[in-house]
């Protein structure tokens, strides 16, 4: 059974590898613009892209290479995307400052909320009703699905730009990092109050991204210094440093 990995990047081509081995098997073109993020449905049949502004459907195991679906609405980078639990929908975000959520059965949007500036990054509470979203003027917001509203705003670091979302499996915590290199650690009492807990200087440069483990013990951070960082999430100590070249 192939160990299916998906990459894709500036260079506008999208490639499908094996994990277990570290070859190459396929190779998409992704002529229009560059991949700004890339995710894999829970399913394991579609991928989508997001790119300047288009959002791509690709068919995992079909051997054709061109899109299935293009999907048109965001007027800027598409900066992240994910899907729900079950694959049902979509959810995007762009520097146009919208967060978007998508029935793959429909050709556009069915909902759209507007943020007060480009949004760099976003993802789905375990409960599938919430999005936490983070936008380039420090601000994160829970976005109450059933409402249709935001219900929560948090400011950690004034207009410093928040680079990346990340919520345990169990919601247990919620985790952004941002620009100048510092991670936030919030405990969800409800979908209208987020509990700080912590406040970790994790890089001296902006963070590229901060991703909690499965089992939310531990967080990894990617950081313009050339370093990915992995931290004990109960007592936010350091575990180890890989360092790039």
């Amino acid at each position: 059974m192939v160990v299916l990995l998906v990459t894709a990047g500036y260079d506008q081509t999208i490639r499908f590898w094996d994990a277990s081995s570290g070859m190459c098997y396929k190779t998409l073109q992704h002529p229009d613009k560059q991949v700004n993020c890339l995710q894999i449905r829970p399913d394991k049949q579609y991928i989508v892209a997001g790119g300047n502004p288009q959002i791509k459907v690709y068919d995992v195991n079909s051997k054709g290479t061109e899109p299935l679906i293009t999907y048109d609405g965001h007027a800027g980078n598409v900066t992240s995307l994910g899907f729900q639990r079950d694959g049902r929908w979509m959810y995007s975000c762009s520097e146009d400052g919208t967060i978007k959520i998508w029935d793959l059965r429909a050709p556009t949007f069915q909902r759209d909320y507007e943020s007060r500036a480009g949004v760099n990054a976003v993802a789905l509470h375990p409960n599938q009703g919430e999005i936490i979203s983070g936008d380039q003027a420090g601000t994160v917001r829970v976005w109450d699905l059933t409402a249709n509203r935001c219900c929560c705003e948090v400011v950690p670091e004034g207009e410093t730009p928040i680079s990346s979302i990340s919520v345990a499996a169990d919601a247990s915590c919620v985790v952004a990092s941002n620009f100048n290199g510092n991670v936030f650690f919030w405990q969800p009492r409800s979908s209208e109050h987020l509990q700080p807990l912590h406040k970790l200087q994790a890089h001296g440069s902006y963070i590229t991204a901060a991703r909690l483990s499965p089992d939310a013990r531990y967080l990894a951070t990617a950081s313009a210094d050339r370093t990915v960082k992995l931290w004990n999430v109960a007592d936010y100590s350091l575990a180890t440093t890989l360092a790039g070249a």
